[in-house]
């Protein structure tokens, strides 16, 4: 079990690490993800780190073309659009992040249901804490996975 604080700072150290974590409750077995320092269902503080398979499926998604700063810079624009979207995790919690692997030009063949599998992705730099080298920002996405 991992003794790092229920922080988001930590949440993205393990993102960097290749981990999908949520927060377990110890009182009655809730998980959340993104991870909560208190549980949302009875309240307790008594949370621990679990990793998750990174394994799931769209829940809902939209396709944005006037995004953030950052997406801009990654080349995402109107004209070449982005899929955001909730995902279910095999687990039970809910996590949005950027949806990868799908036609963004004909969202109607987007379905929702479809498996998903964690991915990362890399834009822009920063800092666990002030004073620390910068390191490449790692975020949550998500990828289509062929059906067997």
């Amino acid at each position: 079990m991992d003794e790092r604080p229920i922080t988001i700072n930590s949440f993205e150290q393990f993102l960097t690490e290749g981990k999908l974590m949520a927060t377990k409750c110890r009182h009655c077995g809730a998980l959340w993800c993104p991870p909560r320092p208190v549980c949302n269902k009875c309240s307790s503080s008594e949370m621990e780190w679990q990793e998750m398979s990174g394994k799931g499926k769209l829940a809902t998604f939209t396709i944005i073309g006037v995004g953030t700063a950052l997406m801009l810079e990654a080349g995402y624009n109107r004209e070449n659009p982005y899929c955001a979207g909730i995902v279910e995790l095999e687990e039970g919690p809910k996590i949005s992040a950027q949806i990868l692997g799908v036609d963004t030009s004909n969202p109607e063949n987007i379905n929702i249901g479809i498996p998903l599998q964690k991915d990362f992705v890399q834009r822009g730099t920063f800092s666990f804490s002030s004073g620390l080298k910068k390191v490449p920002k790692v975020y949550l996405a998500f990828r289509t996975v062929e059906q067997k």
